[in-house]
C-alpha cells in the first residue's frame, strides 16, 4: 500500500507538472527539475536512460526530494555503469555514422534509478520534464525534452514507470527488464523491450529439467514482479512437463536473517537435488552467503539470466559452491571498439563528471576523498591507476548480454529516427499517410515507428519488434566450470531459440548430469511403497499441500469478508454516513416549511438526500463473496445511484445561475427551469446512465472470477471482474462529464450576490468529488487482488461523504444552531 501512495503523488505531481508548464503570459517554465546525478550531452535529440548505478536507494522519507535536496545513493554496480557508459558510447558511435542520421545528431540524459520503485519514477519523471530553462510561449506545447526512455533494469520499476508515462504515450525501451506482465500491450502500450519475455525463459527451463529428467526440484524466487511472475510461469510449465516441486520459497526483500536461514534450511533437508531460482543478483548473493555458512553441497543450481554470468559479484567461497550451475544467459555479442571505450575512465580527466569518483573507488578499494588521511584503513588513490589492466567487472567485455541489449535499443531507437526522416509525404505511417514532424520528434510519433523498425545492426543480429513491443527470444545455455583457484569459466553448452519452432528450441550437450527423481526406479523383485511423509498424489483442484507435504490442505479464498478489520471499517463508515443523511432529511422534513429549505428547492433536496442514502448503502454491495448477482448489482447501482446524485447537484446549480438571470430586465428565462423542467432534466440523466448500464449487462456482464494471491498457488482471490472495460469506463466517464460540468457552473456562480448561495458549497463538494475519482484510478490499476474493491468502495464513501457535508453541513448548522438566521429577510439581505 505504500508503494501504491508512492506512485500516487508521484502521478499526481507529474499532471501539475505538465500542466503547468505553459502557464499566462508570454513564457513558461519548467520549474528546475533539474536531474540529479546525471550525465548530458546536448542534441537535436534527446534521449533519456535509467540506469541502476547504485543499489542502494536513500531512505523512503527522502526519496521524493532526492533530485530537488541532493540525497545520493550509495554501493556502486559496476555492471550497470557499464550498461550506462554502452549507452553513451552507442550513441556516439551512431554520430560518426554519416549515413544513419545525417545532419541529425543524438544527445543523451543519463540518470541513476538506485534500484529502487521509487527512485527510478523520480527519475523518469526528471527526464521528461526538463531541466531549468524558460521558454517561449510558442514551444511550450512541443515534446518534452526527452521523448524516449531507455530503461530500467528492473521489472518492478519499469511497471512503475511504464504505467506513468504510457498515460502520455512516451515510449521506454528496456534492456533487461524481462517480466511477462509487461508483455499485456493494452496496459503497457508504449513499453518496448530488447530482452526476451520470462514466458519463453520458464518454457526453456521446464524442457531443460525434463529432458535431463530432473522431475523433482525445489525452487527459490525474489519477492518482486520478477519473481512473482517468472514462478507463476515457471510452475505452470512444470506441471505440463511432469515435474514435481518439492518446495517454493520466496527471498523477502527485507533481507530477514531468520527467513533466509529457514530457506536454506529446508533447502538442505530436501531430497531434490537440484534447486531452481528466480531471482535478481542482490536476492540470490543473500541466499549463497547463507549457504555457504550451513556448507549446503551437492545441489545442482539453475540460473536464471538475472544471474547466469554474474559470477564477479559472488565471494570465492560461494563460487566453489557453484560449480557445475547450468544457467540460462542472454544472447552474447562482441562489440567493437567498446573495451577501449571504458578504459577511457580517469578521475584526472573527467574530475567533475558524475559516476566516476564512485566508480573509481568500488575499482580500486581506495579513496579520492581530498580530506583522506594517512591513518585512514583505506588507501588513497592517485587516479592514475590502471583502468584497463584491473578494472574488474566494468571493463570485462568478454560477457557482453545485457550490455549488447543497451547497444541494440540505442540503435532501434536511431533506426526509428531514421525512418521517420526518410518519410515521403503521403507514405508516412498516419491518417492520409501524413508524415512526421522531424524538426522536434513527439514521443507518440515516435512510438509509431518503434513499432515498425526492422534493421541489423553492426553485429550482423535482425532486430525488430512483434505487436506486443517483443523481441525473439535466444538464449544461450551455459555451464559453470570452476577450477581449484576458484576461476569460473563459462562453458556454453546448449542453446534456446523461440525461431526454430515448437520441439527444435533446446540444443543441450551435457556429458555428465545428476539424477533429481523423486524416487528411484524400483530394482528386479522388488515394488514402490508409499512413504510416511512424503509425497505421493496431487492435491486436487482448490487444494493445497501443507508445509511438511504430508497431506492436502483447503486453499485459503481471500475477499471482502466481514472477518477483516479493514472491511468492518468501511462498513461502519457506510452505516454511519446512511444513517447521517436519513437523519439530515428527516432535519429538512421536519423544518420543510422554513425559509432555508424552501429557498434551496426543497424537493431537489429531498431526492438528492435520498440517493445520496443509495450512494452510502451501495458501497455494501462490495462487501461479501462475489456471486453473479451482486457483481452485476455493484457497479450499476453505484452508477445509477451517483448519476441521480450529481444530476440533482447539477440542477440546483443551474437554477442558482438561472435565477440571479433572472433577474436582469426583460429576462424570463425562468419559466424554462420550472419544477417539471427540473425533474425531466433528472431524469434524462438517469435515463442515460441506466442505458449504458443495460447494454453493459447484456454484452459482457461483471461476474466472479478467481486468481492466483501473493502466495503462489496456496491463495484464490475472489473478485468481480469488470466484463467490458468499455463499459465500466462509459459509467465512470458519465460520472465524471457530469461532475465536472456541473464543477464548472458552480465556479462560475460562486460570487453571485446571496446571503446563502449555494453555489459556493457545491463548488467545494464537486472539487472534492472530482479529486477522490482523479485519484482513484492509478490506485485501482495498480492494487493487488481485493484491494481493488477496498479501493473502490473508499473512493465511493469519500465521495459520499463530500458531498453531503460540503453542501448539507451549513444548511444544519443554521436550522439547528442559528434559527434566528433563517428567515426570508436574511436570505435576501444582499
Amino acid at each position: 500500500m505504500v508503494m501504491i501512495l508512492l506512485v500516487w503523488l508521484w502521478v499526481v505531481r507529474f499532471i501539475v507538472e505538465m500542466v503547468r508548464v505553459c502557464g499566462a503570459g508570454l513564457s513558461c517554465s519548467l520549474q528546475g527539475r533539474s536531474v540529479s546525478e546525471s550525465l548530458y550531452k546536448e542534441g537535436d535529440v534527446i534521449i533519456g536512460g535509467l540506469f541502476p548505478v547504485h543499489v542502494e536507494a536513500p531512505l523512503p522519507d527522502r526519496a521524493f526530494t532526492q533530485i530537488q535536496h541532493g540525497a545520493r545513493c550509495q554501493g556502486v554496480n559496476l555492471r550497470s555503469y557499464r550498461w550506462l557508459k554502452t549507452m553513451i558510447f552507442t550513441v556516439e558511435e551512431i554520430n560518426q555514422d554519416p549515413a544513419l542520421l545525417p545532419n541529425v545528431t543524438l544527445g543523451y540524459l543519463v540518470a541513476d534509478s538506485c534500484l529502487a520503485e521509487g527512485t527510478t519514477l523520480s527519475a523518469a519523471l526528471a527526464l521528461v520534464t526538463g531541466q531549468e530553462e524558460t521558454m517561449s510561449g510558442a514551444e511550450c506545447s512541443g515534446a518534452p525534452l526527452v521523448p524516449v526512455i531507455i530503461g530500467d533494469a528492473r521489472s518492478s520499476a519499469s511497471i512503475v514507470v511504464a504505467d506513468t508515462l504510457g498515460v502520455f504515450d512516451i515510449p521506454m525501451v528496456s534492456y533487461f527488464a524481462s517480466c511477462a506482465c509487461l508483455s499485456d500491450s493494452r496496459r503497457f502500450h508504449s513499453f518496448l523491450r530488447t530482452v526476451p519475455s520470462d514466458v519463453f525463459q520458464a518454457k526453456a527451463m521446464a524442457r531443460l529439467l525434463r529432458l535431463l529428467d530432473w522431475t523433482w526440484v525445489g525452487v527459490v524466487a525474489g519477492d518482486d514482479e520478477y519473481g512473482k511472475s517468472g514462478v507463476q510461469l515457471l510452475l505452470k510449465e512444470l506441471e505440463n512437463a511432469g515435474i514435481c516441486v518439492d518446495y517454493l520459497e520466496f527471498i523477502p526483500k527485507s533481507y530477514s536473517q531468520s527467513r533466509i536461514r529457514r530457506i536454506v534450511e529446508r533447502i538442505q533437508s530436501s531430497t531434490a537435488i537440484v534447486v531452481v531460482t528466480f531471482a535478481i543478483v542482490p536476492d540470490i548473493k543473500v541466499l549463497l552467503k547463507e549457504v555457504v555458512v550451513q556448507n549446503v553441497t551437492n545441489k545442482q543450481w539453475i540460473a536464471t539470466e538475472a544471474w547466469s554470468t554474474s559470477i564477479l559479484f559472488f565471494d570465492p567461497a560461494i563460487r566453489s559452491l557453484l560449480s557445475g550451475t547450468i544457467g540460462f544467459a542472454l544472447r552474447r555479442a562482441d562489440i567493437k571498439g567498446l573495451g577501449s571505450f571504458l578504459a577511457q575512465l580517469s578521475p584526472v580527466k573527467q574530475p567533475n563528471e558524475p559516476f566516476v569518483k564512485d566508480v573509481w573507488e568500488e575499482i580500486f578499494g581506495c579513496s579520492l576523498a581530498q580530506d583522506w588521511q594517512p591513518l585512514s584503513k583505506i588507501p588513497k588513490c592517485t587516479g592514475l591507476e590502471n583502468v584497463e589492466k584491473y578494472g574488474r567487472i566494468y571493463t570485462d567485455v568478454s560477457q557482453l548480454r545485457v550490455t549488447y541489449n543497451v547497444y541494440k535499443a540505442v540503435y532501434a531507437i536511431a533506426n526509428a529516427i531514421h525512418n521517420m526522416m526518410a518519410c515521403q509525404p503521403g507514405r508516412g505511417l498516419f491518417e492520409d499517410g501524413e508524415c512526421p514532424d522531424v524538426t522536434q520528434i513527439k514521443p507518440q510519433q515516435l512510438l509509431h515507428y518503434l513499432n515498425a523498425v526492422n534493421f541489423t545492426t553492426p553485429v550482423g543480429e535482425l532486430v525488430y519488434f512483434e505487436n506486443n513491443g517483443e523481441p525473439s527470444a535466444s538464449y544461450d545455455i551455459m555451464n559453470w566450470h570452476v577450477d581449484e583457484s576458484g576461476a569460473v569459466n563459462f562453458i556454453q553448452v546448449g542453446q534456446f531459440d523461440s525461431v526454430k519452432g515448437p520441439g527444435q528450441e533446446l540444443n543441450i550437450n551435457l556429458e555428465k548430469v545428476p539424477v533429481s527423481v523423486c524416487s528411484a526406479s524400483c530394482l528386479p523383485g522388488t515394488r514402490k511403497a508409499v512413504q510416511k511423509g512424503k509425497p505421493c498424489i496431487k492435491c486436487p483442484e482448490r487444494f493445497w499441500s501443507n508445509t511438511d507435504r504430508t497431506r492436502c490442505i483447503p486453499k485459503v479464498v481471500e475477499f471482502l469478508s466481514l472477518q477483516d478489520n479493514m472491511v468492518i471499517v468501511l462498513t461502519v463508515l457506510s452505516v454511519t454516513g446512511a444513517t447521517l443523511t436519513m437523519t439530515v432529511l428527516a432535519t429538512f422534513f421536519h423544518h420543510r416549511d422554513t425559509p432555508l429549505v424552501r429557498a434551496n428547492n426543497s424537493e431537489l433536496s429531498f431526492l438528492l438526500l435520498v440517493s445520496l442514502t443509495l450512494c452510502f448503502l451501495c458501497a455494501l454491495v462490495f462487501i461479501g463473496r462475489p456471486a453473479p448477482w451482486n457483481c452485476m448489482l455493484r457497479h450499476t447501482l453505484f452508477g445509477v445511484s451517483f448519476v441521480i446524485c450529481i444530476a440533482c447537484v447539477l440542477s440546483k446549480t443551474v437554477v442558482v445561475l438561472v435565477a440571479f438571470r433572472a433577474t436582469l430586465p426583460g429576462s424570463n428565462l425562468m419559466q424554462y427551469f420550472g419544477p417539471i423542467q427540473q425533474r425531466v432534466g433528472i431524469f434524462i440523466c438517469t435515463l442515460v446512465q441506466v442505458v449504458i448500464c443495460l447494454f453493459w449487462l447484456l454484452l459482457a456482464p461483471p461476474l466472479p472470477t478467481e486468481s492466483a494471491g501473493a502466495e503462489l498457488g496456496a491463495r484464490v482471490i475472489l473478485q468481480c471482474t469488470v466484463g467490458s472495460v468499455v463499459g465500466f469506463v462509459l459509467v465512470l466517464g458519465y460520472i465524471g462529464l457530469l461532475a465536472v460540468v456541473c464543477f464548472l457552473l458552480a465556479f462560475f456562480a460562486r460570487k453571485l450576490p446571496d446571503n446563502f448561495n449555494e453555489a459556493q458549497f457545491i463548488t467545494f463538494s464537486m472539487l472534492i468529488f472530482c479529486a477522490v475519482w482523479i485519484a482513484f484510478v492509478p490506485a485501482y490499476i495498480s492494487s493487488p487482488g481485493k484491494y481493488t474493491v477496498a479501493v473502490e468502495v473508499f473512493a465511493i464513501l469519500a465521495s459520499s461523504y463530500g458531498l453531503l457535508l460540503c453542501i448539507f453541513t451549513p444548511k444544519c448548522y443554521i436550522i439547528l444552531l442559528k434559527p434566528e438566521k433563517n428567515t426570508k429577510k436574511n436570505m435576501i439581505a444582499r
